[in-house]
């Protein structure tokens, strides 16, 4: 699992012929020219081993033994958004550090080989094992237990733990730590790279914009509900919107089964669309794929709600999955539903306009089926199986 190439401006390796094929829709074909950056997203975190249980009745209790119905393993962490971008078409590069365990050969295997993500940045690092976290999902929750050490800087960058040089792509997704920057996300926007930005929750309970520092290099920010709140002190998410947007150029907050709210600063437009009702099997991921889905819709090109949308669809499609990225939908998946929900009586005109514009978008026919893999048990029945 040596990387084959570096960071040049050379068309990745992982674009075989054969990756190629897999890819059912390219969102950004029109928009293509030979002086592109190699990649359209770069991501860099850590990878998890994800083992989630699934169908249990209710949490856990302390001195029992709980069955649950249904179990899955995947890739997860940062994977979660890699696997999202690169079955919506995106080529998509992961800098990541892999333990040199079977956990994290498998991990690697099924983001390089199965789903076409470029792991040239990344490395697998001797004698480190990989994090792993058991997420239990029940009452459309979940509840997670993680363990993990972090890796040396040097087993992914340079030894200040920041990237030999900015990567070239057209966007990358960061996920901004209260008190701490990372050097690499000030490169990456001088070098022309679109930063789309989520963040974690403040242990410190400070809540302070201040104490985001990268949050200037970024396009778009998007913050639950909760969190939007917290930074702003609005008393509404959609108040705390408009606030974030005096910070950052596009702010999107997640309403969760309310849907999500956006405004544009730099055109004055504000967007609210409502969220899909589906029955959620595993909500793993789902908040990295709606990001995946933004993002998608902001490097096509698309309308404020388009993009809202599309995000709110495949965060739906995906709960119904098992395992974080293992579970992102594919174009079979979102023309599945698209020509579903069309087809079924009764249906609110105005609802369907809403998603009219996947009529040039989902494939009528495919070659293949997409996803190549779902969340299974086991890690697989033999290398990359």
């Amino acid at each position: 699992m040596t990387p084959s190439h570096t960071l040049t401006g050379e068309e990745p390796e992982y674009l075989t012929q054969a990756a190629r094929r897999q890819v059912q829709v390219d969102p950004l074909a029109a928009l293509r020219t030979p002086g592109d950056p190699p990649w359209d997203v770069y991501l860099t975190g850590t990878v998890f081993l994800d083992i989630i249980f699934t169908g249990l009745d209710s949490a856990p209790v302390r001195g029992t033994e709980s069955w649950a119905r249904g179990m899955g393993s995947s890739p997860g962490g940062v994977a979660n958004m890699a696997a999202a971008l690169a079955r919506l078409g995106l080529r998509t590069a992961l800098a990541a550090a892999f333990g040199d365990d079977h956990y994290g050969e498998y991990c690697w295997d099924a983001l390089e080989q199965g789903e076409g993500i470029d792991l040239s940045a990344s490395r697998t690092v001797p004698g480190w094992h990989s994090p792993v976290t058991v997420s239990m999902a029940y009452e459309g929750e979940r509840t997670m237990v993680s363990h993990g050490h972090e890796p040396p800087p040097e087993a992914v960058f340079g030894h200040d733990g920041a990237p030999a040089r900015a990567p070239r792509a057209r966007a990358a997704v960061a996920s901004l730590t209260p008190g701490r920057s990372a050097p690499w996300i000030a490169a990456a926007a001088r070098a022309g790279t679109r930063i789309f930005a989520d963040v974690g929750w403040d242990e410190t309970g400070a809540w302070d914009l201040a104490g985001l520092p990268d949050l200037k290099h970024c396009e778009a920010f998007l913050p639950n509900a909760e969190e939007a709140r917290r930074y702003t002190g609005a008393d509404c998410p959609r108040a705390a919107a408009h606030a974030l947007a005096e910070h950052v150029p596009v702010a999107v907050v997640t309403l969760g089964e309310e849907g999500a709210y956006a405004v544009d600063r730099r055109t004055g437009e504000a967007a609210e669309v409502p969220a899909i009702a589906v029955e959620a099997l595993d909500p793993t991921g789902a908040g990295d794929v709606f990001v995946a889905g933004f993002v998608t819709g902001s490097l096509a090109g698309w309308p404020l709600a388009d993009r809202l949308a599309f995000a709110g669809l495949t965060a739906a499609l995906s709960v119904q999955e098992f395992g974080g990225s293992l579970s992102a939908p594919g174009w079979s998946e979102i023309g599945a539903w698209w020509r579903e929900v069309r087809s079924l009586p009764g249906q609110d005109p105005l609802a369907l306009a809403r998603y009219a514009f996947l009529d040039d978008l989902v494939p009528q026919r495919l070659d293949r089926p997409w996803p190549l893999r779902r969340a299974v048990p086991t890690l697989g029945f033999g290398r990359s199986a």
